[in-house]
């Protein structure tokens, strides 16, 4: 046993330590008290000393088979002392109970992504719903005590069933978003993490320097960067307009070409590529399929009288 604690870690090497005391001869009450103090002041402690234990007996029975007649007359005695001392070691896992349990485990997360113009909707054990938007992935984990879900990129849009005892937590890049009895969408974008509460309350905190926070309410949409965060006001049109997504469309109202193909381009593979300024900055109102990028280059071809030419996988809209 002295010869494997080399290279092992400090909890490990401690455990040892104690296995091969427990096997000397002159083992006393005071050890004993002395173990149990260091098996009660962790549950790391309590399982590296079973599972070392436990491969020690194996290796113990191994060596025994190879040698049956080398047993000794005190080999019953020695072990019925073994035996007690791992009797004393499940005695203190069990009062450490729930603690040791929650220690050692992890919660598996669940992974969820839509391709590019792919939408999802996944519905927790809760009642809770999360609509992915496109090229979006996200991971839930659910625990006893909280809900988290990770937003890695894209942007989605959460129901919540408010539950005092289990928050429900959004994180991503630039922040996170604490429901306090909410819809609201989460997008996380290239430069900016954006939050947009529809209904009810939310708390969100940003992950920047200043680490603010803040209270929202039904319109209120947070922009938090790095290094800043502010929170301005939508009408409840203007919110119902920016989840067009979630009935397959896309509304723009009084938005620039630029903007407006920017936006088409998250949803198709095939990409708009607008090379003039000046066309650029038009001004176009419109509702326009998700994947409606021939339809909105007609548009702009009737209202603004552009050339539109195909090369590639792109659409060059220009003069």
């Amino acid at each position: 046993m002295s010869e494997l604690r080399h290279g092992m870690n400090r909890i490990d090497s401690e455990a040892a330590r104690w296995i091969e005391r427990g096997d000397r001869e002159d083992w006393s009450a005071a050890d004993q008290a002395e173990l149990e103090q260091w098996l009660s002041a962790s549950p790391a402690h309590a399982v590296s000393y079973l599972r070392l234990y436990d491969a020690w007996q194996r290796a113990d029975r191994l060596a025994a088979l190879r040698s049956a007649n080398a047993e000794s007359e005190s080999a019953p005695s020695r072990s019925w002392m073994l035996l007690m001392r791992v009797a004393a070691v499940f005695c203190i896992i069990a009062l450490a109970g729930v603690a040791a349990a929650n220690y050692f485990r992890t919660p598996q997360d669940q992974m969820f992504s839509t391709p590019v113009g792919g939408r999802e909707t996944v519905r927790l054990s809760d009642g809770s719903l999360i609509e992915l938007n496109t090229n979006t992935a996200l991971r839930i984990r659910a625990s006893a005590d909280r809900r988290l879900v990770v937003l890695d990129r894209g942007e989605a849009y959460f129901q919540v069933k408010h539950n005092a005892a289990r928050p429900f937590v959004v994180t991503a890049a630039d922040g996170r978003v604490v429901d306090l009895g909410t819809k609201f969408t989460v997008r996380d974008g290239a430069d900016h993490l954006e939050v947009a509460l529809v209904e009810g309350r939310a708390r969100f905190v940003s992950a920047n320097r200043e680490a603010k926070s803040a209270v929202l309410t039904p319109g209120d949409v947070v922009v938090a960067t790095p290094d800043s965060m502010s929170v301005t006001k939508r009408s409840a049109q203007e919110l119902a307009d920016a989840l067009g997504w979630r009935r397959g469309v896309l509304v723009f109202d009084h938005t620039t070409l630029a903007d407006a193909a920017a936006e088409l381009n998250r949803y198709n593979r095939e990409k708009i590529v607008i090379a003039d300024p000046d066309v650029r900055r038009r001004i176009i109102g419109a509702t326009i399929p998700v994947n409606g990028v021939e339809a909105f280059t007609r548009v702009a071809e009737k209202i603004f009288g552009v050339h539109v030419e195909k090369s590639g996988g792109e659409i060059i809209i220009s003069r």
